[in-house]
């Protein structure tokens, strides 16, 4: 038996049957179509060959549990499953087309136009891509910084407050009055939050008001940062707000398998409502042609002709940068520039005290195009990259990337392309590093072999396919699952109704 719901919010339910028994109760097809008046949505139910001996022994059956399965080659995060029912919608050629205009509404935190993260470039391509597909886009976000309009989206800014423990990020609870009625106005077909943070709450509270679908997408993995920025123990209390935002969400998008990975071993929701945010790069910003002798002058100290590694992040406790201070006390005749700002950067210039290296700040557009093409090699010690954008971007822009083993980083330097592409050292393993970095540093057609090779690699990887993906298959995987849960929650209504409203009975007699 197939049932369809023909709206474009919707993915087919199918339940489809294949046995051996040579009875059938019935083969016919019935095709209706039902156009109420009060609805903007056609619905179409479609019925067709059904085996009831199956289905009452598929019913019978006791459920297996389920194994989740996290898939590098599909870049797909999905449940192995007996019940094809409990693994979600499923997908078709037909699915994965292209899904008609819908109003999308996106709670952003902190601000992907003012605040320097991973997720900005993310975020930014996300919303030009929807406004390119068609659809009516709306963000809310933190207020610092909001400009009037991003390609046609509207933005609102939300009255915030400075994280405690962190200062530099802007956090917002997001629901005012005048938010609330922006959102209600809008008349959004399905709402997407950024988590973890407090605008979420926000986000998942107007959802539930207006009776909208939710997707949250996982960003920050603040478990992993509690114990070097505040108390150990609230790390358990950290994860039993994430499972509570997460299980009310309908999907929740993943940056990397590792996250999924970690969300799913710590039951944070169920396996087949976690998916993978396709990992993507901006390849004509992030390119080879930037590489500049003025910005190599600059970030060198007026030392060209040495050796330089660059990196580019926020400057954060978290990211193990102090472990650079150990590679460089043994790699004296090499030169280090760091791009970018955060709460660890005083330390840090401290601890470089006397030693060769440049503190940039946090650089924009073709300055920051040019610092990564300028240097020699990249390196990321941070052990928490939920995926670790900036190693796709200097990938991009042409040079070899050794990298700490761990988060999200295996996803873009996979195995089988270690060598190849990039290199990754056990994390805190300064032997193993030095003996990935040093060969780099002294052979230059090395690195150039590994740069064109990781160039090749990050042009496979484009921020509209992405977009593409999550609002014709993820968006709709989502606005299923949540229809799925309305029709079990008013099951009891619609069987008291039946109940009261019995039809009478004929007497044939």
């Amino acid at each position: 038996m197939t049932l369809s719901i023909n709206p474009t919010l919707a993915l087919p339910l199918s339940f489809n049957s294949t046995s051996s028994s040579s009875f059938p109760v019935f083969s016919s097809t019935l095709e209706v179509s039902v156009f109420p008046s009060f609805g903007r949505r056609p619905v179409c139910l479609s019925c067709k060959q059904v085996h009831f001996p199956q289905l009452v022994q598929a019913k019978r059956s006791k459920r297996r549990p389920s194994v989740a399965a996290f898939s590098d080659n599909n870049m797909a995060i999905t449940e192995v499953n007996e019940e094809k029912e409990e693994q979600g919608p499923p997908v078709s050629e037909e699915t994965e087309g292209i899904s008609k205009p819908r109003r999308i509404v996106l709670f952003v935190e902190p601000s992907p136009f003012a605040y320097v993260s991973g997720y900005k470039n993310r975020f930014q391509n996300f919303i030009k891509h929807l406004r390119e597909m068609g659809d009516e886009v709306m963000v809310v976000t933190t207020h610092e910084g909001v400009p009037r309009e991003f390609y046609g989206a509207k933005l609102i800014g939300s009255r915030s407050f400075p994280c405690p423990w962190y200062q530099k990020v802007p956090l917002s609870l997001a629901l005012s009055p005048r938010i609330i009625l922006e959102v209600a106005r809008f008349n959004p077909d399905i709402i997407h939050a950024s988590s973890p943070g407090i605008m979420v709450f926000g986000a998942l509270i107007i959802a539930k008001l207006l009776c909208v679908p939710i997707v949250m997408s996982y960003h920050t993995h603040v478990p992993v940062y509690i114990p070097r920025y505040t108390f150990s123990w609230l790390v358990k209390p950290m994860w039993m707000i994430i499972k509570f935002l997460h299980r009310a969400a309908d999907l929740t998008l993943v940056p990397s398998v590792a996250i999924g990975r970690d969300l799913q071993a710590y039951r944070v929701t169920a396996a087949n409502k976690i998916r993978l945010w396709n990992k993507g790069v901006d390849s004509e910003s992030f390119h080879p042609r930037f590489c500049n002798h003025e910005m190599r002058l600059r970030l060198s100290n007026g030392e060209p002709d040495k050796p330089l590694i660059v990196h580019v992040g926020r400057l954060g406790v978290e990211k193990s940068l102090d472990f650079l201070k150990r590679i460089m006390d043994r790699l004296p005749d090499v030169r280090i520039a760091f791009i970018g700002d955060g709460p660890y950067r005083e330390e840090l210039e401290k601890m470089f005290s006397g030693m060769p290296a440049v503190f940039t700040g946090t650089l924009q557009g073709e300055e920051l195009s040019q610092a990564y093409a300028s240097g020699d090699v990249f390196v990321m010690p941070s052990e928490s990259e939920t995926l670790g954008l900036v190693v796709l971007e200097a990938m991009a822009s042409g040079i070899p990337v050794v990298a700490a083993r761990a988060g999200g980083i295996p996803d873009i330097i996979p195995t089988d392309k270690e060598g190849k592409t990039g290199f990754l050292y056990n994390p805190r393993d300064i032997e193993d590093c030095l003996s990935k970095l040093e060969p780099l540093l002294s052979n230059q057609e090395l690195r150039k072999t590994i740069g064109r090779a990781a160039r090749e690699e990050t042009e496979k990887y484009g921020w509209r396919a992405a977009t593409r993906k999550i609002r014709n298959e993820q968006y709709n995987a989502a606005i299923w699952f949540w229809r799925k849960k309305r029709a079990q929650l008013l099951r009891p209504f619609h069987w008291l109704i039946r109940r009261i409203f019995r039809s009478p009975e004929v007497n044939h007699g």
